[in-house]
């Protein structure tokens, strides 16, 4: 028996000799950890996949029993720059990795295929607000954290909690999807109020231009904007507390909670903010709650649940102010309200060599309701008065299924699948003409996408097959290829091109589809889906290094089946029929550059052509085929610049819109309003830390004290500022 044991033994020991344990600590510049990188372990002599897994709450990865031998380590961790290390693993070892701050040409991101990769790779153009983005420019709403992204045209019809929509490439503002914490957050047909979205306990927000419909289904035809939610990464419980006021009898406060404890991390956070606003009924409020809590199970697997609350009253004016004139009295009374929850859970696992899985199931509550109790005197134009009472109301929940995996057989390779179903439920109409319409619809998807990235240059292509019970079966495709054309020099770094062909879907909206009984609005099961087509290029000249970054692109939008309401003059019956058709094309261009891991430098300039080219049944000239599309401006720009530093932060940003077709639809001027004129804002803000608790910050909004209209007849807010103290406890 003895001399047995001892013959496995002498035959097992150069096996046992042969395997290691392998750990790696992940950190940024400033040396804190990085949790939730992906650190992926590839054979050097063939780039195959030998294991990976993401850093825990304290920035580590751990392989057991990896082979000696050499290796290939990559590391990617959104925002930083892509790390590939060459490591010789002979017995137990441990590598510590300090991620590179990247421009934004390399930042690595999630949302353009759904895994993380380099920017400069995905084959679309994609923008970030950070961290430190966030924290200088401590913006209200999610239509202030995002008004500076280059492509991105906020249009607020009025001020604080007034409806924020979002034009991207000449598209409709419901050709966007948004997803908050893994939940896509938009009505049925794309609508969404980008004025009421907190981002309090926010990270960072991805904005991704170009039709992505293949990964992400319905409503992404122009652009997909997500927002994620800070995870906690200190041992030591880590405490927020904050208030400011300003302008406007401006009150916030809000505090968070985070932190990681051996296999658990969390982020607890919540804020109340109100305002009187700037005249009749213009106040504000909105309360958020939310958290983000996670548990590795395993060293392969992880548990995610991600919670969040929001509660927004606001007063609408509507339209009485063009240009400096008062034409009608503002609405003294109507009201706007928005009550929304969203959770999502999700399972990752990383199992077995080279695959990925993530299983998640999420829900949507949103209920929206305007309502105007009383006739305002004097709100009239040439057929009397218009302000009539009204109790507008849409209850929607959405609730869903997905499973997304990826197979990662080399560095060069990887493959995304996944299955979703979802169920949209919702009713809509007025609470003072009963009865409301029921709306039900129960999708499914499944899609793939290829994605190949070598030296030289990147392939993705995928596609999307859609079962949707109010339009039956749909597949959309896309294709993108990225070239680095010249590898350069220090002084000229790299110039890479970009080609793109995609297709892009929006399902009708609810009242669309079901119709509105009480507003003699009658259902139309037969609507197809909104389409777009999409054909753009670009060419991408990195300088200095790769710290600097100079982009020339071109778009080319088709969009059909555009959706128009028709109706009987003689019995006042319609319904929504798909008639339309339009085009947009343009230019776009955009700089940026890291002139130190300090100094974040960023500018842009978008020219957009626009036309409708069908709409056999405009009510409106302004409407009809030939004439520009409404809100959309030819030219457009932006320019900030941050300064983020361990005691002090700062950050200068300005926006130039041009004249823009719009209208009042109420005959209230003579000549008649057909346009919204340019303007320029700008904005500055900064904290300072006066010791290790507290900090001190402000932000003042409109800088220049400009009088301007994002959406006709509707005044923005004159120069205002909020001031106030952070106070830290805990952390490390």
């Amino acid at each position: 028996m003895r001399k047995s044991l001892s013959l496995v033994l002498l035959l097992v020991s150069p096996v046992l000799a042969l395997a290691a344990d392998f750990s790696v600590h992940v950190s940024d510049p400033s040396g804190s950890v990085v949790a939730g990188a992906t650190v992926s372990v590839y054979q050097l002599k063939n780039n195959a996949l030998v294991a990976s897994s993401a850093t825990s709450p304290t920035g580590e990865a751990r392989f057991h029993s990896l082979a000696s031998g050499d290796y290939r380590v990559q590391v990617l961790a959104v925002g930083f720059a892509e790390s590939l290390t060459e490591k010789t693993v002979s017995g137990d070892s441990s590598e510590d990795i300090v991620l590179k701050i990247a421009a934004r040409p390399e930042t690595v991101v999630v949302t353009a295929t759904a895994t993380p990769l380099p920017a400069d790779q995905t084959g679309a153009p994609v923008e970030t607000v950070d961290s430190a983005d966030l924290t200088n420019r401590q913006p209200v709403e999610a239509a202030d954290a995002i008004r500076y992204l280059p492509g991105a045209i906020v249009n607020v019809a009025g001020r604080r909690g007034g409806l924020g929509s979002l034009f991207v490439r000449g598209g409709d503002s419901r050709y966007n999807k948004v997803i908050v914490d893994g939940v896509p957050v938009d009505e049925a047909g794309g609508t969404f109020d980008f004025g009421v979205v907190p981002v309090i306990g926010a990270d960072r927000i991805e904005f991704v231009r170009g039709p992505e419909s293949v990964l992400y289904g319905s409503d992404a035809l122009t652009s997909v904007v997500q927002m994620f939610s800070a995870t906690g990464t200190t041992r030591t419980p880590e405490l927020t507390l904050g208030s400011d006021g300003g302008t406007f009898s401006t009150a916030h406060g809000y505090a968070t909670l985070a932190g990681a404890t051996g296999r658990f991390d969390y982020n607890l956070f919540g804020e109340q903010f109100n305002t009187q606003g700037q005249g009749v009924n213009d106040d504000y409020s909105n309360s958020a709650e939310g958290a983000n809590l996670g548990a590795r199970l395993a060293a392969n697997s992880a548990l995610r649940l991600r919670l969040r609350h929001s509660n927004a009253r606001s007063g609408v004016q509507s339209f009485f102010n063009f240009n400096g004139q008062q034409l009608i009295p503002p609405d003294s009374d109507e009201r706007a309200r928005q009550n929304n929850f969203l959770a999502d859970i999700s399972l990752k696992l990383d199992a077995p060599k080279q695959w990925k899985h993530s299983i998640s199931g999420y829900e949507y509550h949103h209920v929206r309701e305007n309502l105007d109790t009383f006739m305002d005197p004097g709100r009239a134009n040439a057929f009397g008065n218009f302000d009539f009472p009204f109790s507008s109301y849409f209850n929607f929940n959405r609730a869903g299924l997905a499973y997304n995996g990826e197979y990662d057989p080399r560095l060069w390779a990887k493959t995304n699948f996944g299955y979703e179903f979802e169920d949209e439920n919702g009713f809509i109409g007025d609470l003072t003409a009963l009865p409301l319409t029921h709306g039900l619809r129960r999708n499914h998807a499944v899609y793939g996408e290829q994605v190949f990235t070598f030296s030289r240059f990147s392939f993705i292509a995928g596609g999307r097959f859609i079962h949707n019970e109010s339009f039956g079966n749909r597949g959309v495709p896309r294709a993108a290829l990225t070239l680095l054309a010249l590898r350069g020099n220090d002084v000229f770094s790299g110039t890479r091109l970009r080609l793109a062909y995609g297709e892009g879907i929006k399902e009708p909206s609810f009242d669309e589809s079901f119709g509105i009984g009480s507003f003699f609005i009658i259902a139309n099961p037969d609507l197809r889906p909104e389409q777009s087509r999409t054909l753009e290029g670009a060419i991408v000249q990195n300088l200095f290094g790769d710290r600097y970054s100079i982009s020339a692109g071109y778009y080319n939008n088709l969009f059909r089946n555009q959706i128009e309401f028709t109706s009987n003059p003689m019995t006042f019956i319609g319904q929504f029929v798909n008639l339309n058709r339009s085009l947009a094309h343009g230019a776009e261009f955009e700089f940026h550059g890291r002139p130190t891991t300090r100094i974040s430098v960023e500018a842009s300039y978008v020219y957009t052509s626009s036309q409708v080219l069908q709409s056999p049944v405009a009510s409106d000239p302004l409407l009809e085929a030939g004439a520009p599309l409404l809100r959309r401006p030819k030219h457009a720009g932006s320019a900030s610049i941050n300064y983020t530093a361990a005691r002090w932060g700062a950050n200068l940003s300005g926006v130039g819109i041009g004249r823009r077709t719009d209208s009042d639809f109420l005959g209230l001027a003579t000549p008649a309003i057909n346009h919204a004129a340019g303007y320029v804002r700008a904005d500055a803000s900064g904290w300072y830390r006066l010791q290790r608790h507290v900090t001190a910050y402000i932000a003042i909004e409109n800088l220049l004290n400009k009088r301007y209209e994002e959406a006709a007849g509707f005044p923005a807010l004159k120069a205002n500022f909020r001031a106030g103290l952070r106070f830290r406890f805990g952390g490390e």
